[in-house]
């Protein structure tokens, strides 16, 4: 605890439920005021450190199940958007004796600091800010007490402030907060302000008896903002400067619907069937669960039983109902308290097109420097033809890239570096290439071809006309096209600055911040500095939008990148010689180039490749495929001690080359497979869902997958030790055996799937189908997201291309374990 005298500023916000009176907000374990029906988090979160705002930190309201309120804190901004100031998090305290939680957080460039203090008091909680010292002058008039309320969770509902009534809009008008130039004009004013009286779900009452409140549509400024709640703090006074009150209602004897956590897609004869009932603690109902066959002429119960309890994980029970002796192909569904689940499929072609969306549709619509069409529609031009300007030098940048004292190329700062206006994917939801994820997507595209070649033509492919038209087949196999893609921008980093690059990204945040069509970003025409904003040639303009390549030399992100283009070397044989020769010379040639040098060990955010270690296995392990040369081989060997302490990281690539590799290797690689089996059941066993759930700032698909593909190589070598479930587990979690509820991860694929989601379009609450988001968000300490209604949250919803190739493996691995006993 803080031992401090000073007197103090405060907001004072009592928290009471409505229409449940006389419930008690208890401090306990884990450390969040909590009843039935609300809880209060203060600042089990914080602001990620990498990308600014992601909205999951201060105080923040569960409200019947369900996150409404968020980043209730002092801000500097009516409407913050993401990469408006956030104030730096120091500690926080909680005394569970006395019911109270302090966390102090400072805005150090004002040399500004505050305390945040929740505590228990009557139906509620107080929430005080609490100064040393009085508001910095430069603040004054900026800082205010906000607290963000989730657009969608208020969408068709209405609002009473004091004597005056208002809905809330689906869609923001009037004019946006300009920083420091143009104030946000407040939807409404008062001293009482009353959310969704008329849905007892989301009514929250805010009162002030001296001073007055705004409310704010967040999104005119940016159309993740959210909608805000926020009192100016008063200058020049140190004591308690303003009081909040609030009130939120609850349903009496709320108990939360139980989610019947399933797969989509559905299951294969012959392999486990397993439902996760994921439930309230305060559900009390006992009966059985009905596994439901659906037929021509009817419904009928083949299955009821009671469900097996697993217990508590996270905030709520689990039961779990095993339906593996239902065997005969057919559409299902399940129901239990009343839930029922949409339909699912037994079969043994179940996996069979899981994966088409993601290469037909996916794949094509992230692919930069061409146009795509669909139809009738055009996703988007061929993009940023004009690519790229040299960096700064000593620059940090925006979305954790950064240039480093030196170029390392022949180009000056600011220079146009021709040649790399070719090939790769949009990154995810925006617009970079990230070279860190180009050579895993086109290691995990090359891998689908190599293990089950699926040679699925359905997108025409144009690069004389920069033209790419989907549901056209062109006599090609589309994933050979992708692979293509792909290389073609590797190669163009080495061919124009001699290594790979971190990767190339807009120079300006607003560009950056870009929803809609890739083409817009730029005008396509080369900057040139000499001539007027106004000034065009047709090939070259005074426009500076041309976007940005960072080009510090780091060896882990050449040897990524080598191991990409020599694995695609192998794919492309006979379908491209030319581009699979240049692709496995560059290989080559990279690798001895950094084998003949100390390692650069430049390292920034993400961008820089994965541990050097790591990258010069998988390299070793994609050239040795892709020549075998000993050379490869004895590297390998070498790096052994690497393998043996992280034999999960790097089991693919050693795994992959197994039968290249001599008796006494192979023996080391089985043990370190026994040992990991053990490891990997535990794993396993730690939740209800069978799958390792990480619980970082970024949702978990990735890791579900990997590990599933992982498990998929070391069945094949050893069977014994893993089995076809260890595989199959995971794309079930992805296709809705997982938390919070039951749908398919995997836009466009399953009954129920991901509709809205953090793509390009995501400002249209859309999808692109065959896309995978991260997942479910274990928000500390144990609430598990992943909103369907609001796409911005881009660690739950953020599509990427590399998750992509992942995904493509696992969906045809699985159909292959289920049609040919795993014997591929």
């Amino acid at each position: 605890m803080r031992n401090r005298l000073f007197r103090v500023a405060s907001i004072c916000v009592c928290l009471v439920a409505g229409s449940a009176m006389g419930q008690t907000l208890e401090l306990g374990d884990p450390p969040y005021f909590k009843a039935r029906g609300i809880n209060v988090l203060v600042y089990s979160n914080w602001y990620d450190g990498l990308f600014s705002d992601s909205k999951i930190s201060g105080v923040e309201l569960v409200h019947h199940g369900v996150r409404t309120a968020t980043n209730g804190d002092v801000r500097l901004n009516a409407t913050p958007e993401q990469w408006d100031a956030i104030p730096q998090f120091v500690d926080r305290d909680v005394d569970t004796e006395n019911g109270v939680i302090r966390a102090t957080s400072r805005y150090p460039d004002h040399d500004f600091e505050f305390t945040v203090e929740v505590r228990a008091v009557d139906d509620g909680v107080a929430i005080s800010v609490n100064l040393p010292r009085a508001l910095p002058q430069a603040l004054e008039g900026r800082a205010g007490f906000n607290l963000e309320f989730l657009p969608a969770a208020y969408f068709g509902k209405a609002y009473i402030a004091d004597d005056a009534t208002g809905l809330f809009p689906l869609y923001p008008s009037g004019p946006k907060e300009q920083n420091d130039a143009v104030a946000p004009v407040p939807l409404v004013r008062g001293n009482r302000l009353v959310l969704a009286p008329d849905a007892p779900e989301r009514t929250v009452t805010l009162a002030s008896a001296d001073v007055e409140m705004a409310l704010y549509d967040g999104r005119a400024k940016a159309q993740n903002g959210w909608f805000v709640v926020r009192s100016l703090l008063p200058a020049g006074r140190e004591g308690k400067v303003l009081e909040w009150t609030l009130q939120a209602s609850t349903i009496d004897g709320w108990t939360r619907e139980p989610v019947i956590a399933h797969s989509q897609v559905g299951y294969a004869p012959g392999f486990r069937k397993r439902a996760v009932i994921e439930r309230d603690p305060n559900d009390t109902f006992d009966g059985e669960v009905s596994l439901l066959r659906i037929d021509a002429t009817g419904v009928e119960t083949v299955k009821s039983a009671a469900p097996q309890s697993w217990g508590r994980w996270k905030r709520y029970d689990y039961l779990t109902f095993d339906f593996t002796d239902t065997d005969e192909p057919g559409l299902y569904r399940l129901e239990y308290n009343g839930v029922k689940t949409a339909p699912f499929r037994i079969a043994t072609d179940v996996f069979e097109t899981t994966w088409h969306p993601t290469l037909d549709v996916f794949f094509p619509v992230q692919m930069d420097h061409v146009l795509v069409n669909e139809a009738y529609r055009v996703w988007h031009g061929a993009s940023h033809l004009d690519d790229a300007l040299q960096a700064p030098v000593n620059h940090e940048h925006f979305d954790l890239y950064a240039q480093g004292p030196t170029t390392d190329t022949p180009f000056e700062p600011g220079e146009h570096i021709p040649g790399l206006n070719v090939g790769g994917w949009y990154d995810a939801g925006d617009y970079d290439i990230r070279t860190q994820t180009q050579y895993a997507a086109v290691i995990g595209l090359v891998q689908t071809w190599e293990a089950f070649r699926p040679e699925r033509d359905t997108t025409s492919v144009d690069y004389d006309r920069k033209f790419v038209d989907l549901h056209v087949p062109d006599g090609k196999p589309d994933i050979l096209q992708q692979i293509t893609h792909g290389t073609l921008q590797l190669l163009a980093q080495h061919d124009a600055v001699g290594h790979a690059i971190p990767g190339i990204i807009v120079p300006d945040i607003s560009q950056y911040t870009h929803l809609g069509d890739g083409l817009t970003m730029t005008d396509n025409l080369v900057y040139d500095p000499d001539m007027g904003e106004l000034e065009s040639d047709g090939f070259r303009s005074g426009v500076f939008d041309d976007r940005w390549a960072f080009t510090s030399r780091s060896s882990a992100l050449n040897y990524g990148s080598v191991a990409g283009l020599a694995a695609a070397s192998r794919a492309l044989r006979g379908f491209d010689d030319a581009l699979a020769e240049h692709a496995l010379a560059t290989a080559v040639r990279a690798w001895e180039d950094e084998q003949g040098r100390e390692p650069d060990l430049f390292r920034h955010g993400n961008t820089t490749g994965g541990s050097l270690e790591g990258e010069m296995i998988r390299a070793n392990a994609e050239l040795l495929l892709a020549t075998g040369e000993s050379r490869y081989a004895d590297a390998l060997r070498s790096a052994m001690p690497t393998i043996e302490s992280q034999f999960a990281f790097h089991a693919v690539p050693v795994l992959k080359v197994l039968p290249r590799m001599d008796d006494a290797f192979r023996t080391r690689v089985r043990a370190l497979a026994e040992a990991y089996a053990e490891r990997w059941a535990g794993m396993r066993d730690a939740n209800p869902f069978g799958v390792l759930i990480t619980e970082g700032g970024w949702a978990g698909n990735g890791a579900v997958i990997n590990i599933a593909l992982s498990n998929w190589y070391l069945h094949q070598a050893f069977p014994d030790l893993f089995d076809a479930e260890d595989v199959l587990s995971g794309l079930h979690y992805v296709f809705g055996t997982h938390p919070d509820s039951d749908i398919s991860f995997v836009s466009a694929v399953g009954a129920e799937s991901k509709k809205v989601a953090y793509g390009m379009n995501r400002a249209d609450f859309s999808f692109i189908a065959g896309g995978i988001v991260p997942g479910v968000l274990i928000l500390k300490p144990d609430l598990p997201e992943n909103r369907e209604d609001w796409p911005f949250l881009w660690g739950q919803n953020e599509y990427v291309i590399n998750l992509g190739g992942s995904y493509l493996f696992l969906a045809n691995a699985a159909h292959a374990l289920v049609n040919e006993g795993g014997d591929d």
